[in-house]
């Protein structure tokens, strides 16, 4: 199979522009969706197991996820649940830049997570190629850094501070997808005026950061309206809260409920799915791609002999 950058048959290809420029590159989201990987350089990371915690083990996790298939890797500092304190930026750019670093040199597109300008100045220098603040870039610092380097921008929705929690159920008085909508066009021009340029945009709804359960899924459920503002769509539901409400589900149980997401968020727009557990993400949207028809399936294509069937146990019987 090869990847193929064909017409698009979902809704995507009528709302979102595909180019996404990062620094000193063009990416084509035209086919099919990109695939980031989460790399938690944090010693308290809500989803990963003590053993998976610190720099050595992030920098193992970046090349197990560009092994399995990830397109990008962003690199994270600090934990963005609530109950976890805020570091400080030198703390975070200890954390951070070692991994920034080995994943650059393994030649990988790099994101980095991070609402704090210094960090986010330390990592493109490093060699980051996009920003991905879930502070909806309110330092205008970031904004500045982002249009004097030319780093890519995820502009995720949030009306909370980081750290901090919003839950409620009537917080969107104008409906939670026009409400979001709406925050994410007026934060668009504030960019642009900022000097980032738009081809560099690509937006995040914010599932779950100030939004209830029920209105994320509401929110999930209007992502097409997000994608008629013009610029791509990440995905960034991999084992949200919302998720493990629906299915009462703890962080690492929940990837059946996240793929179901990322199917409706491929459907609807998305081109960039962010995600913790790449092999599975990645055959997820391949088979995805194949009856999309963005990749070719050749005719001659057969599934190995050695993977038609699992093989026989120790005691002569079929597995």
């Amino acid at each position: 199979m090869t990847r193929a950058r064909a017409d698009r048959t979902t809704r995507r290809s009528e709302a979102s522009s595909s180019r996404w420029a990062i620094r000193d590159r063009e990416v084509d989201l035209a086919g099919v969706p990109l695939l980031a990987a989460v790399v938690n350089a944090t010693p308290d990371s809500f989803s990963d197991s003590p053993r998976e915690r610190g720099a050595g083990a992030a920098i193992r996790r970046v090349d197990e996820s560009l092994t399995a298939g990830a397109d990008l890797i962003e690199v994270g500092g600090e934990s963005n649940v609530s109950n976890r304190p805020a570091v400080s930026a030198a703390e975070e750019v200890k954390r951070v830049i070692p991994v920034v670093e080995a994943a650059v040199e393994r030649g990988a597109v790099v994101s980095i997570d991070t609402y704090k300008p210094t960090v986010a100045a330390a990592a493109v220098e490093a060699g980051a190629a996009i920003v991905n603040d879930i502070s909806g870039f309110a330092d205008p610092a970031m904004v500045e850094l982002c249009a004097a380097t030319g780093a890519g921008v995820v502009l995720m929705h949030t009306t909370t501070p980081p750290k901090q929690v919003r839950w409620e159920p009537d917080g969107y008085p104008g409906g939670i997808v026009a409400d979001v909508r709406a925050w994410l066009e007026n934060r668009i021009a504030d960019l642009v005026a900022g000097g980032v340029a738009v081809e560099a945009i690509v937006l995040d709804p914010g599932v779950d950061f100030g939004k209830t359960p029920r209105q994320s899924v509401e929110l999930m459920a209007g992502l097409a309206k997000l994608g008629e503002l013009g610029r791509p769509l990440m995905s960034a539901v991999s084992r949200k809260d919302f998720i493990g409400a629906i299915t009462d589900r703890g962080p690492r149980e929940r990837l059946p409920g996240t793929l179901a997401a990322v199917g409706w968020a491929i459907a609807e727009g998305a081109s960039v799915i962010r995600s913790h557990d790449i092999a599975e993400t990645r055959d997820f949207i391949q088979v995805i791609a194949a009856l999309s028809g963005w990749i070719e399936i050749r005719d001659e294509l057969r599934v190995p002999e050695e993977l038609r069937r699992e093989p026989p146990s120790r005691d002569g019987t079929a597995g």
